[in-house]
């Protein structure tokens, strides 16, 4: 009998698949960056292509898809998945609050107290899911489906506070007009859910008019993608997550392929390019950098691996089951890979081209760190 198929499943597959992908992205990045194509790379990123720049188009127009994917992600598992009921909310709740407070909390401290550079606090807050589990591929079996089912739901829950930060802490001047039209176009949105419209094409044509009216706004324009996955109507499964009547898995099973192997690897490959070119070992020390660094690799796994335990002693939640330790220690260090959301938060915080290498750094060389102290820790671990 052929095995049935299960979205989570497909789903664990193509993040991991495309987490592999990413890294490939990012390295391609860095060598172009690094090489003759350099000076043509960074200029082909400022090409004006209409109203937008490609830099602008990459980040502000596809990655409101990615948006959208995350959010159906987040509606999905909040109605009817992992993190349908409360106490499945409670160990991954607790653990990616605590994983975004002290990663802000380590920058802050380092860099801080540096004039202008306190507005980047939240770049290390976020995990990068597709990378996290790209890295967890690489292992097997060696780690307990406990500890990836952990992993992805507090990279689920923590990107719904990236998204909430990114939308109150990183928008600017607001023009009423558009935040209005915008509100009339949502409503109109959630009314046909209420309703039962289950034409996808009826929600993406509305979510275009949506990210303009935001876009307009001075809200970020990618919470737009956000917005149309929350009115996107979502039929429950009951355990069957491929239900071809439930429009909100049709649109996240068309849309994650498109999503995990085109447009987060080429927000990498547009993003990572950082040129080393005059950089030397002193680079890692300046504040910025290295307030990004140490709050993905060491503020991500303290808080992650703090909450856990303290949940476990005082009986609120169960840590992750058959899993030992160690082996929760280093999952929690494979959540301080921050990569394509710390990234995206860093270009929202920093305009500036020498801010930006800095921030490239630090979330490179700690989404790295992290990557590999994790692999090694899960990889020795019995």
């Amino acid at each position: 009998m052929a095995r049935p198929f299960s979205a989570l499943r497909a789903f664990l597959a193509t993040e991991a698949a495309g987490g592999v992908l990413l890294m490939a992205a990012a390295a391609a990045a860095l060598i172009v960056a690094n090489s003759r194509l350099g000076p043509g790379y960074a200029a082909l990123l400022h090409v004006q292509l209409g109203p937008l720049s490609v830099a602008h188009w990459i980040n502000d127009a596809l990655m409101a898809l990615f948006f959208l994917l995350v959010g159906l992600e987040i509606k999905r598992e909040f109605r009817d998945g992992h993190l349908a009921t409360w106490p499945d909310r409670v160990l991954p709740g607790v653990a990616a609050l605590a994983g975004m407070a002290a990663p802000a909390m380590v920058y802050l401290i380092l860099a801080g107290h540096v004039p202008g550079l306190a507005r980047g606090w939240a770049i290390p807050a976020a995990t990068d899911i597709a990378f996290a589990v790209g890295v967890l591929a690489l292992l097997g079996r060696r780690v307990p489906a406990s500890l990836k089912l952990f992993l992805t739901t507090v990279a689920i829950v923590d990107d719904m506070g990236a998204v909430a930060i990114i939308a109150l802490f990183y928008s600017g001047g607001l023009n009423l007009v558009a935040l209005m039209a915008a509100a009339a176009i949502f409503a109109v949105m959630l009314l046909l859910g209420r309703r039962g419209v289950a034409s996808l094409s009826v929600y993406l044509a509305l979510g275009a008019a949506l990210w303009v009216a935001i876009h307009l706004s001075g809200v970020h324009a990618t919470v737009a993608g956000v917005l149309t996955a929350f009115a996107v109507p979502l039929r429950r499964s009951h355990a069957r997550p491929d239900d071809a009547l439930s429009p909100l898995h049709r649109l996240e099973h068309r849309l994650a392929p498109w999503v995990g192997f085109g447009i987060v690897p080429l927000f990498g490959f547009a993003n990572a390019g950082l040129s080393f070119a005059g950089m030397g070992w002193q680079a890692l020390a300046d504040p910025l950098t290295l307030g990004i660094a140490l709050g993905l690799f060491v503020g991500k796994q303290a808080g992650v691996l703090a909450a856990v335990w303290i949940a476990a002693a005082t009986g609120l939640a169960p840590p992750p089951r058959g899993a030992r330790w160690r082996q929760v220690h280093g999952v929690a260090i494979l959540c301080g890979i921050g990569f394509t959301m710390s990234l995206f938060i860093g270009g929202l915080a920093f305009a500036d081209p020498a801010h930006m290498a800095a921030v490239k750094l630090g979330v490179l060389a700690g989404s790295l760190l992290s990557a590999l102290s994790g692999y090694a820790v899960l990889r020795f671990a019995r």
